[in-house]
């Protein structure tokens, strides 16, 4: 695995830090490189930098954004695997799901490119109010300024597109903070983009620690605009430090799905299996509850448990694994320590739960849970399903919506009537209809209710997120 140095991205040059820090992967804690640990001067440097370009963004043509997104869609793909192995290497997923996640970073380019020309106002009939005769109305979509984005860790590549995408579709200018584990694809993403022909301080490239930059880069008042994916707790402080800007936040989840008696049981076992531990449980989406209906309920947690207890544990970077590991070593203990304390309480381990290294645990399956356990009541982000029978389809949704969280659900079922039943009364921003949580494709409005957020991400949703509207009255 070869090791890379990177310096900060600003202004369009590469700029060397006053600290640095080792990026490892996950999974045998190998050193993979290393990037800067910026500094609250350094981060007003970049600030600086977006805000110089931001009025260059504002008026560069709609034709010209487009390109440079297309330019940069098309390098990224013909460079796929590059970037597969990329996010593999830093986040420690497996390489089969670093190399989806790099097909889905090129789409949510294309998308960007696509919605760059798509940015329009309305007319408005204003002589429908009595002091509007004489007057013609219309509004336009002028981008916000300057745009804050943090991203996670367990997307690095993609959810950082779906941010930097659509703002630079709208001509906003963007300070770019990833995670702090899984920074290199953000700096990958500078070199693709300044090949691609981006003006220097459209896109700046910032990494370090949220207690010493993060805070500071969110509350700046040259920062219109925060968009930002993690955890609950620190998309709170988010909200209260930002002031008066645009805040978009995509949080928590405790995702659930239903197992209906007219369900097709393959297909509900198939995506069961795959939304339940793709990237060890740690996507927003993850299925963590799943509910079977009384009459098949037997015979599909027995074949659950099997299908999981199939599922293959090995390093990131072999094709055949399935289950790598967590992100941290203290994420993996605290997996193990909820599967403890779940089975302490009266819970059933069926199958896995043991960390079996550092960083990686079992696929586990939890039987006869309790509503107040943390592995059902909290999100665990972690390769663990809790299974539970229901009788009547109002009591599984019932279930689903007793949770803080509300992101999306799933519901197998081959009744109509039962499908468009639960899609009204589930408490979610999506609902998935023979298909787990899990499911999305990237131009399709992304977001929760309750504390799983506030606005829609995909590049359509997220261009009308970043402009403002702007009335304009013509007195004829």
């Amino acid at each position: 695995m070869s090791e890379k140095r990177y310096d900060l991205y600003i202004g369009g040059e590469w700029v060397k830090a006053n600290r640095y820090m080792t990026v490892r992967l996950p999974y045998d804690g190998s050193v993979v490189g290393e990037v800067p640990s910026a500094n609250r001067s350094e981060m007003e440097r970049a600030i600086a930098a977006a805000s110089r370009a931001r009025r260059d963004a504002a008026r560069m043509p709609a034709h010209k954004r487009s390109a440079i997104l297309y330019k940069a869609c098309q390098l990224m793909e013909g460079r796929k695997e590059d970037w597969g192995r990329a996010v593999s290497i830093e986040s420690g997923k497996p390489i089969r799901e670093g190399r989806i996640e790099a097909a889905r970073a090129v789409q949510t380019l294309l998308f960007s490119a696509e919605e760059a020309k798509r940015i329009e106002g309305e007319i408005l009939p204003l002589d429908a109010h009595p002091n509007g005769e004489g007057r013609f109305g219309f509004t336009l979509r002028p981008p916000r300024g300057v745009i804050a984005a943090i991203t996670p860790f367990n997307f690095p590549l993609n959810l950082a597109c779906h941010k930097v995408g659509p703002a630079l579709a709208s001509g906003n200018t963007v300070v770019l903070k990833p995670a702090s584990v899984t920074p290199i694809t953000a700096y990958m993403l500078a070199e693709l983009f300044s090949e691609a022909g981006l003006p220097p301080g459209f896109l700046n490239v910032i990494s370090g620690g949220g207690g010493e930059i993060g805070d500071a880069l969110v509350s700046h008042p040259d920062v219109h605009m925060v968009t930002f994916t993690g955890s609950v707790e620190v998309g709170k402080r988010i909200h209260d430090k930002a002031g008066i800007k645009m805040v978009t936040l995509e949080l928590g989840s405790n995702s659930a799905a239903i197992v209906d008696t007219e369900a097709d049981l393959d297909l509900a076992l198939e995506r069961c299996r795959a939304g339940g531990y793709a990237h060890s449980g740690q996507v927003c989406i993850s299925l963590q509850r799943l509910y079977a209906q009384n009459e098949v309920a037997r015979d599909f947690t027995d074949r659950f448990v099997e299908a999981v207890r199939s599922l293959r544990i090995g390093h990131p970077l072999e094709d055949q694994t399935e289950v790598s590991s967590l992100i941290r070593e203290a994420d993996a203990q605290r997996v193990e320590s909820w599967i403890q304390e779940a089975v302490a309480g009266g819970a059933t381990l069926a199958v896995g739960g043991r960390r079996c290294r550092a960083t990686t645990v079992e696929p586990a399956v939890l039987l006869g849970t309790k509503p107040d356990m943390r592995v059902v009541r909290d999100e665990i982000f972690g390769p663990v399903v809790a299974v539970d029978d229901y009788q009547t389809l109002d009591q599984a949704i019932e279930k689903v919506n007793d949770s803080r969280y509300g992101l999306q659900a799933g519901v197998f079922t081959r009744n109509l009537s039962k499908a468009l039943h639960a899609a009204q009364r589930l408490e979610v921003g999506g609902v998935m209809i023979n298909d787990v949580p899990t499911f999305r494709v990237d131009q399709m409005p992304y977001g929760g209710v309750k504390e799983s957020g506030l606005g829609r991400e995909g590049p359509k949703y997220a261009v009308q997120e970043m402009t403002d509207i702007r009335m304009v009255v013509i007195r004829a």
